[in-house]
């Protein structure tokens, strides 16, 4: 089921260069051939002290690259020659572009190899989308054990699931004493690449101009736009004939999205209020449970206050008595305090009772005078003191 939260993202300028590349497909060769001088591609891997060719012929549609040889499903990689990067391979090259006349007319591609170049995959906020360079720039020395000084890198955002209100990006870097070595070399060799990717996350040559690119843009080969333009120019009408007819449709689907998404906000808000409501009366019914339950919890004074009178002997009287958190705290006199404690453990309203203070004897009364402390449980089987209270009410109506 489609998800109707997620938000739609129109990529015109993506959507135009598949188009094209799509058209180009349908084109004869020798109107490629005559637009295009580009007809291949050089794969140049470092390896060592050495430089390994692998040439990939254009076939129509350029497919995907593999990592370690630059093969692609379409067509085949066509091992060249491993050259030296001294003297003696700037003439075998030469030697080469001069023995096939391919080599010319292809575009040149300097990829990396793992002890050149590093891969890391970042989740970032979506709203840094636009500047994603310079914010991984500024914060480089954070993902990486490198400064934005010291290296040159790219960022590509990936495609597929992320968690929401974040993009996962691509970050590709190498060291700048790393590429601007290879370059001088390959400089040297007469070689000027289209750009520098890195094996492990090669760019996709049949979708070259979404890749990135490590090559600064001083270094950069600049591209001729005529063939470009010539290429438009012949494929205008039809662009805009069949982009009118693809875009159209999806302009009217995303218009009723939009419309859809608003009613959505709408019915979410209101059901956003009556769940604050619903979470209100849920949190009133649960403190009023809590009142009643610690009420409940809490055994009556009069209760209290009749036990204690039950219990205690007429010789013994107090002076003092406090209830509080569970704990009943009774002051008087008494000829026997001591027995007091085990008078107070044998009732089923209390428990644990002990002496705060000793014991002190009256001048006065000849009486032992105590402070005692008893826990307070819920009395099981006391009868309430309601009635007889109702009964005395009663009797002084009369």
């Amino acid at each position: 089921m489609p998800n109707l939260n997620s938000t739609i993202d129109l990529d015109l300028k993506k959507f135009f260069r598949w188009w094209l590349r799509e058209l180009e497909f349908l084109a004869p060769e020798k109107i490629r051939q005559w637009v295009s001088e580009k007809q291949g591609f050089i794969i140049v891997r470092p390896e060592a002290d050495s430089l390994v060719l692998t040439y990939i012929a254009r076939d129509g549609v350029y497919a995907a690259s593999r990592p370690e040889t630059g093969a692609t499903a379409n067509g085949q990689a066509e091992p060249l020659a491993v050259l030296e990067r001294n003297a003696s391979g700037i003439a075998q090259y030469k030697a080469l572009r001069a023995k096939d006349e391919r080599l010319a007319k292809a575009s040149l591609i300097l990829r990396l190899t793992a002890g050149q170049a590093i891969q890391k995959e970042l989740a970032l906020p979506a709203a840094v989308k636009e500047n994603l360079a310079q914010v991984v720039a500024y914060e480089l020395d954070r993902y990486t054990p490198f400064k934005a000084e010291q290296v040159y890198f790219a960022v590509k955002p990936l495609e597929g699931e992320h968690e929401p209100g974040q993009i996962r990006v691509m970050l590709v870097l190498t060291p700048k004493e790393t590429l601007d070595a290879l370059y001088e070399d390959i400089k040297a060799m007469g070689m000027s690449p289209l750009f520098v990717d890195y094996e492990a996350a090669p760019n996709d040559l049949e979708q070259r101009y979404d890749g990135y690119n490590l090559l600064p843009e001083g270094l950069r080969e600049k591209t001729a736009n005529a063939p470009r333009l010539i290429y438009t120019a012949l494929l205008a009408g039809i662009v805009l004939l069949l982009g009118a007819a693809l875009a159209l449709p999806v302009w009217f689907e995303y218009q009723a999205v939009n419309a859809l998404q608003e009613k959505i906000d709408a019915i979410e808000k209101d059901a956003k209020d009556v769940k604050a409501l619903q979470l209100d009366i849920d949190a009133m019914v649960n403190e009023t449970q809590l009142l009643i339950a610690e009420k409940n919890a809490a055994p009556a004074v009069v209760d209290m206050l009749n036990s204690l009178s039950t219990l205690i002997k007429d010789d013994t009287w107090l002076a003092y008595a406090q209830y509080s958190d569970g704990h009943l705290q009774i002051q008087g006199e008494s000829p026997a305090a001591s027995a007091l404690i085990g008078v107070l453990e044998e009732s089923e309203m209390f428990a644990n009772a002990r002496f705060v203070s000793p014991v002190t004897q009256d001048k006065v009364s000849k009486q032992e005078r105590f402070q005692i402390t008893v826990d307070v449980t819920q009395a099981a089987g006391l009868p309430s003191t309601q009635p007889e209270q109702e009964d005395a009410s009663d009797q002084g109506e009369n």
